[in-house]
This record gives C-alpha cells, structure tokens and sequence, in this order.
C-alpha cells in the first residue's frame, strides 16, 4: 500500500532570536550550568530553522528578545493561540515569570484577544491542538486545574495527560502532532507521534484509543529531545540525528526536513520548543 499523500498547510510563526541564550540556572534535567554554551552557534542554528520555514512559505513573527531572559528564544512557551484568542502562559519557575508580560503585549498589539491565565500553565509546551482536541500535559511545569480554564477560553476538548519522566517534562518534548489543523478530508488518525514511556499508564491507554495508528518512539538511553519537532502537514522539521523517526514519517508520506539545533537542546528546547503557531487575528 502506497503512503498517503500529505498536504502542506501554509502557517504563521512566533520566533525570539536567542541573542542572550545562555545557561546560567537549571530549571530542567537538560540544563547545567557548568557547562559552557555558545551564544552565536545558537544564533546559527536558530537562524537555520527561520530561513528554513521562510524558504517553504511560512510566515515568521518575531518577539524582540530581552537582556536576563535567557530562555525566551523557546517562544512555545509563551502561549496558545487558536481563532486570534490569545491564552497567555503562566509560569511554574520564577526565572521565566519575566516573559509572561512581553508575550502577552506582544499578542495584544498583533491583534490578539489575549487572556491572562489563572492557573499554571506554559502554552504551547504542554498545550497541543490537534484537530478540534487540546492535548494537555501536566505533571511537572502546568497544573491539572489549567485543563478547566483553557476549555473555557477555547471553548474546545482538552484531553489530559500525565507526564511521569522529569527529561520529557513538557508535552512537546514527550508527542509531535503531525496534523494539527484538519484539511481535506479531514484528520488522519495517525496523525500524532509520540513516546509511550514519557507518560503514565491511564494516559498511554487515552492516547492508544485515540491514535491506534501513530507513531510510537520507543524510550531511549540517554533521553532524547527528537520529538520535540514540529510539522506543517507534509514537511516535519525534525533534529538530525533523529533517524528512526525520519524512518516512520516517511513511511507515512511525510517529508522529514533535518535541522540542527543542539546548541539550544542544552536549555531543554528544541524546534517546537522555539515555534509557537499563531493562528488566527491579522498578519
């Protein structure tokens, strides 16, 4: 049987340049601060992802980055925005808690209808929109009492999920949805890829039900920030050394297009990690 064909949908980006990316505090298992990090190879590799969404059509916003605010290059964390209703984030570590303004201004002037959160959660790294469903995590950085609140402002599902593994401590480094927007003919049902082992046992039983089909990544030794990827519909932008995802993307008629992002791997972020999709409001 042939793979199916994919369809790539045209999408709009939030991305921060990490001119002041460093790790001086560690907030995850990824980050250690004895160890050096090359700001201008991060700056390369950021710049790759950019011109790489640009040169397929994306279009790319930019949030001017702050001096102390190390981590706002992972602009995923900024928020969820689905119909131009903006859900701001709030932050469980209070070295990001100086974000949360910025991004919520940012969103104002664009256009957005920006919500400020009462509960704890970090947007786009535990919030993922797949078809008419979020997909919430909650376990380590956003608090199971969010899932109530972003119902309420989307006005959507929220299905929750527990994360059990400090490395896979937001969602987006644990699940990649390959399909996030439903296009012609709907939502294929293997349209998320995800690592079993990052989540308890009643959420690994949720997400079998629901995506029987999906690509299943096994654990692995050491962890490994490979699904913290994004995709368009067609193109999934994936870590290099990622090869046994690539394998199974293509096998369902996905096209994995690499890119190197190591450098910021060291904050505990990858692609997804520095894309937040903008959806909705004007351009």
């Amino acid at each position: 049987m042939s793979a199916p064909q994919r369809i790539q949908q045209h999408r709009r980006y939030l991305m921060c340049r990490p001119d002041h990316f460093t790790v001086s505090y560690q907030i995850n298992p990824w980050m250690h601060p004895t160890h050096p990090t090359d700001t201008a190879r991060a700056v390369r590799q950021w710049q790759t992802l950019y011109d790489t969404y640009r040169a397929l059509g994306h279009q790319v916003d930019l949030i001017e980055p702050i001096p102390g605010l190390n981590d706002m290059v992972y602009t995923a964390n900024g928020g969820l925005v689905i119909d131009g209703v903006a859900l701001g984030a709030r932050f469980r570590v209070r070295q990001r808690r100086g974000e949360e303004g910025p991004f919520r201004e940012w969103f104002a002037t664009h256009g957005f209808r920006v919500v400020a959160p009462i509960a704890t959660q970090e947007g786009e790294g535990d919030l993922m929109l797949v078809g008419d469903t979020i997909l919430a995590g909650h376990g380590f950085r956003s608090e199971l009492a969010s899932n109530s609140e972003v119902a309420g402002v989307f006005g959507l599902e929220v299905v929750s999920l527990c994360l059990i593994n400090p490395a896979y401590y937001h969602l987006d480094t644990a699940l990649c949805v390959l399909d996030p927007v439903q296009g012609p003919g709907g939502v294929d049902r293997a349209n998320i890829a995800y690592r079993p082992a990052a989540f308890d046992a009643p959420s690994r039983a949720v997400l079998a039900e629901r995506f029987p089909d999906a690509i299943r990544l096994p654990a692995t030794e050491p962890e490994s920030l490979d699904l913290n990827a994004l995709s368009d519909g067609r193109n999934v932008f994936i870590a290099p050394y990622a090869d046994n995802f690539a394998a199974q993307l293509r096998e369902r008629g996905y096209h994995p297009v690499p890119v190197d992002m190591s450098e910021l791997h060291l904050g505990g972020g990858g692609i997804k990690c520095c894309t937040l999709e903008l959806r909705g409001a004007r351009s």
